[in-house]
């Protein structure tokens, strides 16, 4: 029986490493990646001050999430 499960579990793992493996060979995705990098980057320079105030506050509020004590 657990030579059945654990065959189950492989059969399950096979599959969503071949659902992985499909999703990042998609070009579609690539392509919309490489489109959002290059609108961020072409944002930042634009506004970099903003942007670095931006990434600031993100990252305090990042923390603050992470620090809160119950």
């Amino acid at each position: 029986m657990n030579e059945e499960i654990i065959q189950n579990l492989n059969e399950r793992l096979d599959i969503a490493i071949e659902r992985g493996r499909e999703i990042l060979e998609n070009e579609e995705l690539h392509l919309r990646l490489e489109e959002l990098r290059a609108k961020s980057e072409s944002s930042i320079r634009k506004h970099p001050i903003k942007s670095v105030a931006i990434g600031l506050a993100v990252g305090f509020i990042v923390a603050k999430i992470f620090t809160l004590e119950d």
